[in-house]
């Protein structure tokens, strides 16, 4: 009897975790709006209230709270982020609703515990609710849904809220982002990838060996769903050459260099892979931050004036330091691709892999990328 075909990528990795997943904070703030909206347009409440993910999961949502009075409507959902330890784990998000005049489209409001972005930097402007694009692309397609079927416009304002958001906020990065007064609403695919950190680097492992088992060349780590889409699109790569990297960078290339593959692409954010350029291997925020004093370095070797490098040096964010280098001309986003790629040579201590590295922003926008090199 023959063998199974293997199979690989980031769903069978987080299979293999045994780890339950969860929802975002935009996963229950679009629940929570079209809960919400439908209220104010039928009067009722659905509950549990389903909604479609960016993947095209349909999780349904039980509401915890739902009040329909004065032209307002408003429902609040519970976070479960699965087995994760994720500090808005069990926070109660409201979503309310009003009507606004025809021709007002979505307006997005941050209510108590949602912060507000006071610096530059991140990909909303200053002002802004603290409410990411995703998220933001999510309930304005929800808010259509409900309003074709319901005969309703789709003017509407939303506003979210967290319980206790600001004091759950201290325990984040927001206040040194400059997000103040709570929260961020975030979420790229709504749905909350377990962090274990023996869990998820046995599940690398696994990754690497189900895409040798499978004979590919090939394969890419990857740091989320993101930077997947964007070496599938680049590469035509098929899901047993995608390892989730997430934050492990390390793990990736300490693995491949015991077992290795002909080519590895490394690609994700601008900021994480800045740190795997400045010689971190474990890329998440609680364990490294973004170093603008070596970017700053880079920049200066890539041609910043005296100026330039000080703007990068006293950045925000390293979002912040590639758009200000990208206005001069300065190529910060290729000068980190290449030295990530350089670093993870190092780390693979000559084994028979040629690497390359593509980093993006939060779009997915290919922001810089180095050339292929081996040993």
């Amino acid at each position: 009897m023959s063998e199974p075909a293997p199979v690989g990528g980031r769903s069978a990795q987080l299979k293999h975790t045994g780890l339950r997943p969860g929802w975002t904070t935009g996963a229950c703030a679009t629940a929570a709006t079209t809960a919400a909206y439908t209220a104010l347009l039928t009067g009722d409440f659905p509950d549990p209230v389903t909604i479609t993910l960016p993947k095209g999961q349909t999780p349904a949502f039980a509401l915890a709270a739902e009040e329909l009075a004065h032209g307002r409507a408003t429902a609040a959902v519970v976070k479960d982020a699965g087995d994760d330890p994720d500090v808005t784990h069990g926070a109660l998000i409201r979503a309310t609703v009003r009507v606004l005049p025809a021709g007002s489209g979505v307006v997005f409001r941050a209510g108590p515990g949602v912060g507000t972005v006071t610096r530059p930097g991140l990909p909303l402007d200053v002002g802004e609710p603290a409410i990411n694009p995703v998220p933001r692309q999510m309930m304005r397609d929800h808010v259509a849904e409900v309003a074709a079927r319901h005969g309703g416009a789709g003017d509407v304002e939303i506003t979210v809220s967290v319980d206790h958001g600001e004091e759950i906020a201290r325990s984040t990065w927001n206040p040194r982002l400059g997000i103040l007064g709570g929260l961020s609403v975030l979420g790229t695919t709504g749905v909350v990838v377990p962090y274990s950190c023996s869990a998820w680097i046995d599940s690398i492992r696994r990754g690497v060996d189900v895409a040798r088992a499978a004979g590919r060349t090939h394969v890419a780590g990857c740091t989320g769903s993101t930077s997947e889409k964007t070496v599938v699109a680049l590469y035509g790569l098929p899901e047993d050459a995608l390892l989730d990297m997430g934050d492990f960078a390390g793990a990736v290339l300490k693995y491949v260099r015991r077992h290795p593959v002909e080519r590895l692409t490394v690609c994700g954010g601008f900021a994480k892979l800045s740190k795997l350029a400045a010689g971190h291997m474990d890329l998440h925020s609680a364990r490294s931050q973004v170093d603008k004093g070596f970017l700053a370095e880079l920049a200066r070797r890539g041609g910043a004036d005296e100026e330039l490098t000080a703007e990068v040096a006293a950045a925000n964010t390293g979002l912040a330091a590639l758009q200000s280098c990208a206005a001069r001309g300065v190529p910060l986003g290729d000068l980190v691709a290449a030295t990530a790629r350089d670093r993870a040579l190092e780390v693979l201590r000559g084994a028979p892999v040629t690497v390359d590295v593509v980093c993006i922003d939060r779009a997915g926008r290919v922001v810089g990328r180095s050339t292929p090199k081996g040993p």
